[in-house]
Order: structure tokens, then sequence, then C-alpha cells
């Protein structure tokens, strides 16, 4: 028998945010708060979220008005937010901790998408449908962050791609 002083690896923590939650978490509002919930959030790591697309949208009204298609520009800023949701969860995980200190409004963290590269659409998105979206954050590089993305409508792969986001605001 050995015996190791390693303590065994705990699992990350998942945790999940109600459409409340995220209009705590980001500065974005009707119409341009695009996910409604995110789940299987790892706070700084990676997250899954979901769009519920409405013909109610207000982009629908002058994008292809006789065939219904999300802009694919809406699709990347669903999955931007939910970058960004990932990220502030690591706040708002760090302030709910017992002891922590109180912090600040949490959505002031949220900083811009500073490139998109490699996006890739392949799938149409309609009413009724509901994108799933991935985000995985990568390298740090300064002030700014590697994203690996993706959305999809059940099984099917609508977009992916890599985003560079910065990780703060500058007045």
């Amino acid at each position: 028998m050995t015996i190791t002083s390693e303590a065994p690896a705990r699992p990350e923590q998942k945790h999940s945010y109600s459409s409340d939650d995220i209009k705590r978490m980001l500065p974005h509002r009707w119409p341009m708060l695009m996910i409604d919930r995110a789940y299987d959030v790892v706070p700084g790591v990676s997250g899954r979220g979901v769009k519920s697309v409405s013909v109610n949208e207000p982009f629908f009204a002058g994008h292809y008005p006789d065939h219904s298609i999300m802009p694919g520009v809406m699709i990347v800023e669903a999955m931007a937010q939910l970058v960004a949701v990932v990220y502030v969860a690591e706040l708002v995980e760090a302030a709910a901790a017992p002891g922590a200190p109180e912090g600040g409004d949490p959505s002031e963290s949220v900083g811009y998408l500073g490139s998109i590269s490699s996006m890739k659409f392949s799938r149409l998105v309609v009413p009724g449908d509901q994108l799933t979206l991935h985000a995985k954050l990568g390298q740090r590089l300064g002030a700014l962050r590697q994203v690996s993305v993706r959305a999809s409508v059940g099984s099917e792969l609508a977009a992916a791609g890599s985003l560079i986001v910065t990780t703060g605001r500058k007045a």
C-alpha cells in the first residue's frame, strides 16, 4: 500500500445562470441581450448557453423579411456574450465565497470583441430554433483572451470559429 500526500483532484465546479443572473453579469439589454441561459459554466474556463430564436426578434423585420434567417453577426454576438458570462463568472463566484470582500458591479468588467477569425457558418438559423452555444477560453495575450466558440441547433453545427476578446474596458 502506497500513501501519497497529494489530495485527490477535485472536479471543476459547474454553475448555471438564469436570464436574470445574466442581466446582472452583462451590460447588454434588449434588444442586444442575446443569451437566455448559461449552464455547465466553469468560471474562467468554459461554458454552454442557450439562445431561443423567436420570430419577434427585431432583426427579422429587415434581414431577409420574406425568408427569416438569423444574421451571422447576431450568432457571433450570442457566442461572445457567453464568453463574457464565462469570465465574469470568476468574479461572481469569488465574491460569493465565504469571507470574500464585497465586489463592484461585475458587468463593468465585460470587455469588447476584438477579433473574429476562422468563423464558418454551416446551417441557417430560423425562428423556432434553439441555439446551443459553447465557449472555451484559451490563452491570455496581455489584455486579450483567445476563445474557441461554436453554436449548434440540435446535433447540427450552425457556426464555429475563434474570437479574441478584451479582458476589460477602457474609458
